[in-house]
């Protein structure tokens, strides 16, 4: 699967993401097919630049975006919020009474 996500740049302490289009399997630093934009948490208020071209072609190609690729670009008004997916998280304990 292909998927859009941010791949950190930087230095220490100081990170700067890029908006790619990676494989699934590949580990998040590694190979990508393209970069698509960036993304600057460090400014006020905060960078977020993308090729919203780009992006729509590879959501019409079945890409689908992480979590938080998904929250900034809802921002900018290119895909819908829709819920977070509930793969990382530890289910809910019952109370017992």
């Amino acid at each position: 699967m292909v998927k859009i996500r941010l791949r950190r740049m930087g230095a220490k302490k100081q990170p700067t993401y890029r908006f790619v289009i990676t494989d699934a399997r590949s580990p998040r630093d590694g190979r990508f097919i393209e970069i698509v934009g960036h993304y600057n948490p460090r400014t006020e208020p905060k960078t977020v630049v993308v090729d919203e071209d780009k992006i729509k072609a590879w959501l019409a190609k079945g890409a689908q975006p992480s979590d938080p690729v998904r929250r900034l670009l809802a921002a900018k008004g290119l895909v819908e919020r829709g819920p977070i997916s509930d793969k990382k998280r530890a289910p809910k304990a019952e109370k017992s009474a």
